[in-house]
């Protein structure tokens, strides 16, 4: 038998902007919060933005360093909610706090599960040159993104989408709609629970600054890829002069070149035009790592003196 709507009390862990924008939309559809579970607060840093949502509707806020301390474990318990909602949560829930409200706990997770299972889930399908990716709202048990699925919804990779705007633009937007319909599905007894194909199952770590790392004797295509599913974060990276050096904004603007892989062809207001194995990149911004911010590729180019025929990656 299921609650009443009005009885029905969520508990949700998350943080950041996805966080509060969940917390926004649950209370905007009418649903009880009966607190919210978000990392603590960090000295000279602002609040988590979950943390202040959750103060302007008067919800109880809760911040723990670890999910698993049994601090962590009663406070959820004593929320006494029937159903857990996961918005954005990099730490290991334990599972009696996924099990501890009366229907279970529900997760969003942006990809399509069980591909690209892990913590860079946006970035991979990127890297990959995959034309789709999406979002899934799943059942988390004690596995990694292993949980039975409520939810799919696909969106397209476009040929320069970057990880920024396939997860601001699309996936979350898309998953904080998504969210608000699986909680309606469950308290209406209509939520599915369908297994993952583990056939299909394919898992990353974390996309690090490490892994994005420029090598320009790859295919053109390759590292536009590279470039875009790590813009803004991490950055895709090359070294000029013995500086390192983060690119970003790339476009294909030629599938042929004579030119030796890393050379800067052209330097124009757009950017620099860089030779790739069978193409021509343009890369629009930089960021040094010997200071300042993200500026454009020209303006750096003019201040370090690089010119055509230049080579970067040495």
């Amino acid at each position: 038998r299921m609650l009443v709507s009005s009885n029905f009390r969520i508990a949700l862990i998350g943080q950041a902007a996805f966080g509060e924008s969940v917390l926004n939309a649950l209370v905007e559809a009418g649903e009880s919060i009966a607190g919210v579970f978000c990392p603590p607060d960090k000295e000279g840093r602002p609040n988590d933005l979950l943390k202040i949502a959750a103060g302007a509707h008067r919800i109880p806020a809760f911040q723990f360093g670890r999910m698993r301390a049994p601090e962590a474990i009663a406070a959820f318990r004593s929320l006494d909610a029937d159903l857990g909602v996961m918005a954005f949560v990099t730490d290991i829930v334990p599972e009696e706090m996924l099990k501890a409200p009366r229907l279970g706990t529900i997760q969003y997770h942006p990809s399509l599960l069980p591909k690209h299972r892990g913590p860079s889930s946006i970035n991979w399908p990127i890297i990959r040159g995959e034309s789709k990716t999406g979002l899934s709202i799943f059942w988390p048990d004690a596995g990694l993104d292993t949980g039975p699925i409520l939810v799919q919804q696909e969106t397209p990779i476009g040929p320069d989408a970057t990880l920024g705007t396939v997860y601001f633009d699309r996936l979350f937007p898309m998953g904080v709609q998504a969210m608000v319909e699986s909680v309606a599905l469950v308290k209406a007894g209509r939520a599915p629970k369908i297994a993952q194909d583990e056939s299909q199952a394919t898992y990353e770590g974390w996309c690090k600054a490490e892994n994005c790392v420029i090598d320009w004797t790859q295919p053109a295509s390759a590292i536009h890829n590279l470039v875009r599913g790590a813009d803004p974060s991490p950055g895709a990276s090359t070294v000029f002069g013995g500086v390192s050096l983060q690119v970003f904004g790339s476009t294909r603007v030629s599938e042929t070149t004579t030119h030796a892989p890393g050379t800067v062809v052209n330097v124009g207001a757009d950017g620099l035009h860089v030779a790739a194995k069978g193409g021509v990149l343009r890369i629009a911004k930089v960021k040094a790592a010997d200071g300042g911010g993200k500026v454009a590729a020209a303006d750096w180019a003019g201040r370090v003196g690089l010119k055509p025929g230049d080579r970067l990656g040495a």
